[in-house]
């Protein structure tokens, strides 16, 4: 069993057991974690996971987004780094250190800030710079991946790791590198760049999601990757599921790609109507989508 974070431990962030998930995602869905845990740091986070059982699961979230947690929760444990590894910094040169719950909208700002242009991209990312990072992130024709001059990453033992891009196999929506190593930090380079364009750029991209996405309901991103060549979103919009429930869960009439949450729908109602989706753009279109939220947990 896991310690308990109590008087006298040599951890400072916070550990609850069988903490309910739906409270930490985007989606507002999923069961409970095992354990929970939100490190006060990074040398904290090593002395935590130094106390993991090499047999358990350990799951990262940031905000909660682009993650469909299911209904029997999570065996194992779940580390949120969002608010927590916070650092951000303009380092030597053009760069910028950001850690992985830095939220990628702050971390657009900030190089906005600093006369650095090609991060605006990153501020239409509803997630964290964890999370981007994992997933080579992208919005508007950016992507995580083309900026990155490293990574720092932190093994399960709690040892930490400066890694260089050509350690990893970085494509549309995914990353692949070394097993049971994740991602603590990102060192990010940029050109220079003027602050106010930055800033009219940053402005526009937000407005524009604004009115292409529905921002104001709970989701969790783009549910399925875009098909080479095609888009996700027109591809379920013309197999006519635009509006489509199951319970509470609702394809949004604003973008078909997304699944939104009208106050009570659940995870399993999320993932049948997932695979509504691809079942009949599969029949309609011959195109099997893939998703490209990340599904973890127990069903029930």
């Amino acid at each position: 069993m896991m310690p308990r974070a109590r008087a006298g431990s040599n951890l400072r962030g916070t550990l609850r057991l069988d903490e309910p998930l739906a409270r930490h995602t985007s989606w507002r869905v999923g069961g409970p974690a095992d354990r929970y845990y939100e490190p006060a740091d990074v040398e904290d986070l090593g002395h935590f996971l130094k106390a993991v059982p090499e047999h358990e699961a350990v799951h990262w979230i940031g905000l909660g987004s682009n993650i469909l947690v299911r209904d029997g929760g999570v065996r194992g444990t779940v580390v949120c780094v969002s608010g927590r590894l916070n650092g951000l910094e303009q380092t030597a040169g053009n760069r910028v250190r950001a850690e992985a719950g830095v939220s990628c909208a702050k971390l657009a700002r900030f190089c906005v800030s600093h006369d650095l242009g090609g991060a605006e991209f990153l501020a239409g990312i509803p997630g964290t710079v964890g999370g981007a990072l994992a997933m080579n992130a992208g919005a508007f024709g950016g992507e995580t991946w083309r900026i990155v001059a490293a990574v720092e990453t932190m093994d399960r033992h709690g040892e930490v790791r400066t890694r260089l891009p050509a350690d990893y196999r970085v494509s549309y929506r995914s990353v692949t590198g070394p097993d049971q190593e994740w991602f603590i930090a990102g060192l990010f380079e940029l050109p220079v760049g003027i602050a106010a364009e930055g800033k009219s750029l940053i402005r526009s991209l937000l407005a524009k999601r604004g009115a292409t996405q529905p921002t104001q309901q709970a989701n969790a991103g783009s549910v399925f990757r875009n098909p080479a060549g095609d888009h996700a979103a027109r591809l379920i919009e013309t197999a006519g599921l635009k509006g489509l429930c199951e319970g509470d869960a609702c394809i949004s009439d604003i973008h078909a790609n997304f699944i939104i949450n009208r106050g009570a729908a659940t995870a399993s109602q999320i993932e049948r109507l997932m695979n509504v989706v691809r079942k009949r753009v599969l029949a309609m279109h011959g195109v099997d989508l893939q998703p490209e939220v990340r599904i973890i947990g127990v069903e029930i």
